[in-house]
Formats: C-alpha cells, sequence, structure tokens
C-alpha cells in the first residue's frame, strides 16, 4: 500500500495536487478541507481509511497548498463545486463514483456540486460541520481569523503557533512546528504566511455564504446521495439549530455529533471522526479488508 503517494489531478484548468493512501482499485473517498486548510489537514483520516481498504484522496483545493491558484481569482462557490465535479469524474472506475467527505469550504462545494452541477458525481456525501445555515457570528470570527494575518503573515513559525493557540485554547499548543510548514509558505522576505492566495479571503470577506443560505438550502434538497452530517459538539459555526433545519431539508440524512469538537472536527478528535466516517462508508461501499 501506498503511503501518501503525490498525483495530480486537472480541474477547469487548474493543476490540483493531492495525497494518495491505499489501493486505486478500492471504493474511492475524496477529502476536501476547509478554508484557508490544505489537503494536510486529512493525514490522519486519510491514512486510516486508506488502511481500511478505500482509497483515499486528500485534495488541496484551487488556490490553496500545492494546487495552482485562479490567475482569474474566481473562488465562488461554484468554482469549488465544479473542480470537485471534475476531480471526481477523473476518479470514477467503471462508472462507480467517488465518495466525498467535505469541511466546511469543501462541504459547500460538494453540496453546490451535487445539488446544482452533477446529481450522481459523488457516491454518498459527508459534510462535515457545515450547513447552509450556519451562525453567522462563528462565520464572522472565522473569516476574521483566516484574514487579519494574511497580509503581513508572521515573522517566525512560533509566532504563527501562539496566534493559533490563542484561536484555539482547546487545544495544546505544539512544541513540533514541522506540521505548520506544510500550511505556512515563507516568501522572499523570510515572513511565513498562510499557504493559500489572498485573493481567496478578499473575495470571502466580500460575499458570506449565510447570504446565500436558500440556494444552498435548495441545492440540498436535490442531493440524492447518501449524505452524512457530523458536527463537532462545541461547534461555532454550526448550532443545534442548524442541525434541525437540516435536518428538515433532508430528513434521511445521517447524524453524528462529535464531543470535544470545535469546527475542525477532524483535527480535534480524530480518532472519533474517523470511526463515524468509516462506519458510514462501509454502509454505501463494497470494501475489502486491506
Amino acid at each position: 500500500m501506498n503511503d501518501g503517494c503525490e498525483r495530480e489531478i486537472q480541474a477547469s484548468g487548474l493543476t490540483l495536487t493531492c495525497s494518495a493512501y491505499g489501493q486505486n482499485s478500492a471504493p474511492t473517498v475524496i477529502f476536501a478541507h476547509g478554508g484557508g486548510q490544505t489537503r494536510h489537514a486529512w493525514k490522519g483520516a486519510a491514512r486510516s481509511l486508506g488502511q481500511q481498504g478505500f482509497y483515499s484522496i486528500a485534495l488541496d483545493l484551487r488556490g490553496h497548498g500545492d494546487s495552482e491558484w485562479a490567475e482569474d481569482g474566481d473562488y465562488s462557490l461554484e468554482a469549488f463545486g465544479r473542480d470537485l465535479v471534475a476531480v471526481a469524474e477523473q476518479l470514477s472506475d467503471e462508472g462507480r463514483a467517488p465518495h466525498i467527505v467535505g469541511a466546511s469550504l469543501g462541504g459547500l462545494g460538494a453540496m453546490v456540486g451535487a445539488g446544482m452541477l452533477q446529481p450522481k458525481a459523488f457516491a454518498s456525501i459527508t459534510l462535515v460541520d457545515i450547513t447552509p445555515n450556519m451562525e453567522a457570528s462563528g462565520v464572522a470570527k472565522i473569516i476574521g481569523f483566516m484574514a487579519e494575518h494574511s497580509v503581513d503573515g508572521f515573522a517566525t513559525l512560533e509566532e504563527a503557533a501562539d496566534v493559533i493557540a490563542q484561536y484555539l485554547p482547546h487545544r495544546p499548543r505544539p512544541t513540533d512546528l514541522d506540521g505548520l510548514r506544510k500550511n505556512l509558505r515563507q516568501g522572499q522576505d523570510k515572513r511565513w504566511r498562510w499557504h493559500w492566495d489572498p485573493a481567496f479571503i478578499q473575495g470571502v470577506m466580500k460575499r458570506s455564504a449565510v447570504e446565500r443560505a436558500g440556494d444552498l438550502e435548495q441545492s440540498v434538497r436535490n442531493i440524492t446521495v447518501p449524505v452524512h452530517l457530523v458536527r463537532g459538539r462545541m461547534s461555532e459555526l454550526v448550532s443545534e439549530a442548524s442541525v434541525q433545519k437540516f435536518q428538515a431539508l433532508l430528513p434521511q440524512a445521517h447524524f453524528t455529533d462529535v464531543a470535544g469538537a470545535r469546527h475542525m472536527v477532524a483535527g480535534d478528535n480524530n480518532d472519533v471522526f474517523t470511526t463515524a466516517v468509516s462506519n458510514f462508508l462501509r454502509q454505501h461501499s463494497e470494501v475489502v479488508e486491506a
């Protein structure tokens, strides 16, 4: 079995980078990260599912990580949705569509992809702490954190770690900063900045998915494949009321509430998260134990 084999996929004229885990003959699962993250956010979950008999593809979305930036600055939900549909089409095997696990922005892209663009693009959809009806205060907090240091960056990795620790007080501050190197890039001025196109956050600040709740609600109603909503119980973005509204839109959806987790569920409680995702996918896949 390969372990994080890097590969590239073409989508909407851009080259997207991903890490692959498992055998490519197995049922495929696309992992689409949240805004401002990279494919490395999924390393634990993607590797685990690869070991369990799936073929995991942890993707860098457009403008993020090692994927190409959009020259036209198009970081709309439709653009992310088109990319994910294109990736899914290329990863389909003999008519067998891949599953997708999308956190936050990745989940919104999956909603748009399956609900507006291509209904059968994915075999199933796992939405990680994202619904059409999000808490506006939570959205503002996340966008504010992402934007605050997007231009000036950080003088050192230690400074970046301190800022992240203040934002995520429920997590211990990491002593090994190697992981940060994958989410930050060092410029010619020697300062460290988030590993994504600054145009992405500029676009997000101009428009909010909260204002498009009606469109996203209709997208969810249009989805015809199995859906799994995974929420961080302490989420600042998806409240219990948000979950209830989602369940009214899609009563047949499976739901998992992960204790001890906020918005970044996989990072807060990866073992529980991975088990929940694996159990759901096994119900909708023919998996051979690795």
